[in-house]
């Protein structure tokens, strides 16, 4: 994995805070999509609702912007990375999300 983004790489570096188990303590939670997608829109609603009830800081990126994010998650988005690590794509389970960042 030499040269590639730390976005993409598994396990995704945590802080001591976020180890300890301090909901939404220096998380990141990111939502691959692209627009017009229905899937895409679905799996916002429940990133939104989870991160926002905990506290946790969440951004989307668009792969129609990304050539790298294109090739990357292409036949995968609605994709959903905790701290750079891949959680899941296509359905988003909210208690499942909720799990990963408490």
């Amino acid at each position: 994995m030499a040269g590639m983004s730390s976005m993409f790489r598994r396990g995704g570096r945590r802080t001591e805070k976020a180890e300890a188990g301090v909901p939404g303590a220096q998380r990141l939670v990111t939502l691959i999509r692209k627009p017009g997608c229905h899937l895409c829109d679905d799996a916002q609603e429940v990133v939104a609702r989870v991160c926002d009830e905990l506290g946790v800081v969440w951004e989307q990126k668009d792969i129609s912007t990304d050539e790298e994010l294109y090739r990357a998650y292409w036949e995968q988005i609605p994709v959903v990375l905790v701290d750079g690590a891949q959680h899941t794509f296509w359905r988003v389970n909210e208690e499942r999300l909720r799990k990963a960042l408490t």
